[in-house]
């Protein structure tokens, strides 16, 4: 059999961020990871990446992101590198560079492509030194140097940074496809802010969950108390999505009024942005956990699933805090899909990987 179409079809394409695509080019990965999970089920060999190598740089810990992309790129006939910055001289950006500690981004970069044929980096957090918006600025600076001496393009995959987690948004949107046989447009879904005991997680599930969301035409909801604000550029963007591919959005600030006639859930935590850096000269975690502490009542139930519409599911990215997010009725129960995500990651980013790091014959 021959090599499908999808394979290399953007190749060198960075993959940093959902709204760098249009619906088009998102609903042909879709179409790949399909493909390829139908072939990872039958036992089909589907070696598109033989002999290509993806490093990894995993700033923060990871289950499903590292052992998705290093199955991922073994079933593609592929090898993944994880590096871990504790392993070699950290990769910097400029003004950060520290003798014989460092290294600057723009020579790792391209001494890595060099090597292989992508890089991948995971970082948000302590490791973006609470700096919102950080995290993505050492992924972008990657992705500008990252080039063979001859000029090809090495693409950049970002396994999640402290704006935008792609790699998540397109296992998200697989799973619904799936279940909606591809009849997303004017679907309700639910984007809401939900309790937990951690003040420190990123805000990059939730932006790339309403970005990929409006991308396909949903009557997105974005739910949350005050004070857990996204983005206003990922709000912005959220809108112009909606004005290009239908569907609508809108944001509320109570939980139950939210998930009415919901289609789908998505509740999980995510942190204050305004208490970390730019926004405060040092990130403030207990005024973020006084604000968390104030709305344990925002935790996903069944009472609260019965007030969406008949067989709406249930999504988280996981790991979740259970209990304090949702409860074990909800995660565990019929219409969670949290373990069809998880697995889709793995589907998911092998399209990714092999439309962008593969070769057109």
């Amino acid at each position: 059999m021959g090599v499908p179409s999808y394979v290399g079809m953007f190749e060198g394409k960075d993959w940093l961020t959902v709204q760098d695509w249009t619906q088009e080019e998102l609903k042909a990965l879709v179409d790949a990871a399909l493909d390829l999970k139908k072939k990872k089920y039958s036992g089909e060999p589907h070696e598109y990446l033989k002999g290509q190598t993806l490093f990894m740089i995993f700033y923060n810990r990871s289950l499903r992101t590292r052992n998705s992309f290093e199955a991922g790129m073994f079933q593609l006939g592929g090898h993944a590198h994880f590096l871990s910055p504790n392993d070699v001289y950290t990769p910097v950006l400029p003004g950060d560079d520290e003798a014989y500690s460092t290294e600057r981004i723009a020579d790792v970069s391209r001494v890595l492509s060099s090597y292989g044929e992508g890089i991948a980096i995971r970082i948000y957090g302590k490791h973006a030194k609470w700096e919102y918006g950080r995290g993505h600025r050492v992924i972008e600076e990657f992705a500008k140097w990252a080039k063979r001496a001859d000029g090809k393009k090495i693409p950049v995959i970002n396994m999640e940074d402290d704006v935008f987690h792609p790699c998540q948004a397109m296992a998200d949107i697989q799973a619904l496809w799936e279940k909606y046989n591809g009849k997303l447009q004017g679907k309700k879904f639910v984007m809401s802010w939900a309790y937990s005991g951690s003040v420190e997680k990123p805000l990059a599930v939730p932006q790339s969950s309403i970005l990929i969301a409006s991308k396909f035409g949903m009557d997105v909801v974005l739910a949350h108390p005050k004070g857990f604000e996204l983005d206003d550029k990922i709000i912005e963007w959220t809108k112009k999505n909606v004005d290009q591919y239908g569907g609508s959005f809108e944001i509320v600030y109570d939980m139950d009024e939210a998930v009415e006639g919901a289609d789908v859930i998505y509740a999980k935590s995510w942190g204050v942005k305004h208490f970390m850096r730019p926004f405060v000269p040092e990130p403030d975690f207990a005024k973020a956990k006084e604000l968390f502490d104030k709305n344990k009542d925002w935790i996903m139930t069944q009472e609260r699933m019965d007030k969406a519409n008949k067989g709406a599911f249930y999504m988280h990215c996981l790991p979740a805090d259970r209990n304090q997010e949702v409860t074990d009725e909800v995660i565990d129960g019929p219409q969670s899909i949290v373990f069809l995500e998880a697995e889709n990651r793995l589907h998911a980013q092998k399209a990714i990987m092999a439309a962008i790091m593969g070769h057109k014959e």
